[in-house]
C-alpha cells in the first residue's frame, strides 16, 4: 500500500514539474529562426540540430553545438528529399536544401552546407536563402 502512495506521489510531482515547464515554455512564445538540422561541409559529416536566421538580409546557420556559419551571398542550389539512409537520422518528410556560399571577395572562403528543414518551413529557408539562377527545376 505505501508503495502505491509513493508511485502516486511521484507521478503527480512530475505532472506538475513538466505542466510548469510547458506553461513557462508557452509564456515565452514562439522560437526565433527556423528549426532545421545540418550538415556543415555538404554530404560529409554528420547532422546537427540548429536553426538558421535571416537577420538583416544575411542568413546565418547556428548549428546546436559548434560555431555560426554565415551564409553570405548565400544561394539554394538544390532542393531534394532525404535518401532511404538520411531519413534514418533526419525526418523523412523533411526536405534538404543545397545551399552555396562565399563572402564575395574572391579569397576562397565559400563553402557548401545542406541544411533539411520541414516541408512547411521550406518557403520561409528559400525567402531566406534565394535560389540560385543556375538551379536546374526539380
Amino acid at each position: 500500500m505505501i508503495e502505491i502512495v509513493a508511485v502516486v506521489l511521484g507521478a503527480a510531482g512530475a505532472g506538475w514539474l513538466l505542466r510548469r515547464k510547458h506553461l513557462r515554455r508557452a509564456a515565452a512564445g514562439p522560437a526565433a529562426g527556423i528549426p532545421c538540422m545540418v550538415r556543415n561541409p555538404a554530404g560529409a559529416g554528420r547532422w546537427r540540430p540548429g536553426r538558421v536566421y535571416a537577420d538583416q538580409g544575411t542568413a546565418r546557420c547556428v548549428p546546436g553545438r559548434g560555431d555560426p556559419v554565415p551564409l553570405p551571398g548565400g544561394r539554394a542550389t538544390a532542393v531534394r528529399a532525404p535518401s532511404v539512409k538520411e531519413g534514418m537520422s533526419i525526418n523523412p518528410g523533411s526536405r534538404i536544401v543545397t545551399c552555396a556560399y562565399g563572402d564575395g571577395d574572391g579569397d576562397g572562403d565559400g563553402g557548401t552546407i545542406e541544411i533539411a528543414v520541414m516541408a512547411l518551413d521550406l518557403s520561409e529557408l528559400l525567402e531566406a536563402i534565394p535560389r540560385s539562377e543556375t538551379e536546374s527545376p526539380s
